[in-house]
């Protein structure tokens, strides 16, 4: 059987959550796949066969034990501004949509979700489904096809995922409950209370008053707990503490209006201060600077002109601040960016920041999305130290390279001295090699003592910290009353 997980609203905990049952199914050694029938995040990552999800799905894949793959996620919507997305179906690029032109696609779309869902569920047995955003959206119900209209086609049993942190968890739990469809709410078979601060014992009042309330059991009261993994969406952006206060080093990464793939810093994160500085926010006294992914490389570089941004990369540069591009921001760091209408509505040419001899010109509706394993090999004191990384690309737009080296074996770009380099290279910096590299060359030009990065804890594959995850999850929740929506085949 298969169990459906909803939200009382977004950025509960729906995704820990549904990674949390795939790892404790797979710590009972019993087969299970996740799955997301529609998710909107700039966040994605890369399977073998080269399809792109959201990586929320990637994570709980792994956290299962098994490849991410296109059916987990079949329809990812990536935000581009101005209400329109790139929708991507099956793993593959379909169209650029405005929203309200992407609802008159419900019934096709919700029709892909299901014969995915039941691909998974041929070959695994067992799904554990997650719903998007809060289930209650009563103005979408006609086209909800994350929630309600997928509920109503695979007629699975639900949990109810609220967040007390926030407050309010009375409201939100009876509020949705109420406003669910009459056909839908008896599906509700229990509710997780999520990231709760202090004693969970302490709200046994509080469990007791919702029971009452909703006649749903509650199947647990989950403690908040900082477990290292991935994060799904920008919401993740505000939730993030510096870690390492004392630690003098710190890196900027540029907040940029569209940014995609900020997990590429979340190693760094854990070792030292890194700073999300948005456009306008200063870039003085950081010891590196990393122009991140983006979803729309034109947009988001007139609006780091707009508040200065290219002057202080400049002045940076003359400070010999490392200054490192991660795909659509190593096209913005190259003298061009040439694009015929893909980018942005109207063709044009637009004056990179020039601190790298690199031309991109964005010719056609074609995307770059690959695994891939890679020697660095660029000049100066980063690069040579970081020996061969793993990662993915997820771009488009080609980039033609000037008079410069490559940074890695057949991509991306270096200046001679090596202290400004771009790639399209996602994940470089959850590479421990890569890392060290870089923190090690920061923490000597500070003149500060350096740790080495040892552990790849906020990797995709770590599976301490998806057996952390699981254990946590198991200690606060009744997994006897969970356990019966699932089959156990391994004595068959």
């Amino acid at each position: 059987m298969s169990l459906i997980v909803l939200g009382t609203a977004s950025h509960v905990g729906k995704s820990m959550t549904v990674a949390a049952l795939c790892r404790a199914l797979y710590r009972r050694g019993i087969p299970v796949a996740p799955f997301k029938s529609q998710n909107m995040s700039l966040n994605s990552y890369v399977t073998v066969d080269g399809s792109e999800i959201g990586i929320a799905q990637a994570v709980q894949a792994f956290a299962a034990g098994i490849e991410p793959e296109a059916d987990m996620n079949p329809i990812l919507l990536k935000p581009k501004g101005d209400s329109v997305s790139q929708v991507v179906l099956l793993g593959r690029p379909y169209k650029d949509v405005q929203i309200r032109d992407y609802y008159r696609e419900t019934d096709t779309l919700l029709a892909e979700a299901v014969s995915a869902f039941e691909r998974l569920r041929s070959r695994f047995g067992n799904v554990v489904v997650e719903g998007a955003g809060g289930a209650a959206e009563v103005n979408l119900y006609d086209r909800d096809i994350a929630n309600i209209r997928l509920a109503r086609s695979l007629r699975l049993p639900i949990v109810l995922v609220a967040d007390i942190e926030r407050g309010g968890v009375f409201a939100q739990v009876y509020g949705t409950l109420a406003l669910l469809p009459e056909d839908i709410r008896p599906l509700v078979a229990g509710i997780i209370v999520n990231k709760f601060r202090g004693d969970p014992g302490l709200f046994a009042p509080g469990v007791a008053k919702l029971e009452e309330l909703t006649g749903v059991p509650v199947l647990g009261v989950v403690p908040f707990a900082d477990i290292p993994l991935p994060s799904e969406d920008s919401l993740s952006i505000a939730d993030k503490r510096d870690r390492k206060t004392g630690t003098p080093v710190r890196i900027a990464v540029v907040r940029l209006p569209r940014i995609s793939n900020f997990t590429d810093f979340e190693l760094l994160e854990e070792h030292v201060a890194v700073d999300y500085v948005p456009p306008g926010g200063t870039l003085s006294g950081y010891d590196c600077i990393i122009l991140p992914g983006t979803k729309n490389t034109v947009e988001d570089l007139a609006a780091l002109n707009r508040h200065g941004v290219g002057e202080e990369l400049r002045l940076a540069r003359e400070r010999g601040v490392p200054i490192i591009g991660i795909c659509g921001g190593y096209q913005m760091l190259g003298r061009r960016i040439v694009d015929a209408g893909i980018e942005s509505e109207n063709p044009a040419e637009y004056a990179g920041f020039g601190l790298l001899d690199v031309v991109t010109a964005f010719t056609g509706y074609r995307k770059t999305t690959v695994q891939v394993r890679r020697r660095a090999t660029g000049p100066g004191p980063i690069l040579p130290a970081m020996g061969e990384v793993d990662g993915y690309e997820i771009h488009m737009g080609e980039t033609e390279r000037g008079d410069l080296s490559e940074a890695f074996a057949g991509e991306g770009a270096s200046t001679p001295d090596g202290l400004v380099f771009g790639t399209y290279m996602h994940g470089l910096f959850q590479n421990p090699g890569a890392a060290n590299a870089l923190l090690a060359y920061l923490a000597k030009r500070r003149g500060v003592a350096f740790e080495p990065v040892t552990a790849e804890s906020t990797a995709l594959g770590a599976a301490a910290s998806y057996d952390d995850l699981a254990r946590h999850f198991e200690e606060h929740v009744d997994m006897d009353a969970i356990m019966k929506y699932f089959i156990d085949r391994r004595s068959e």
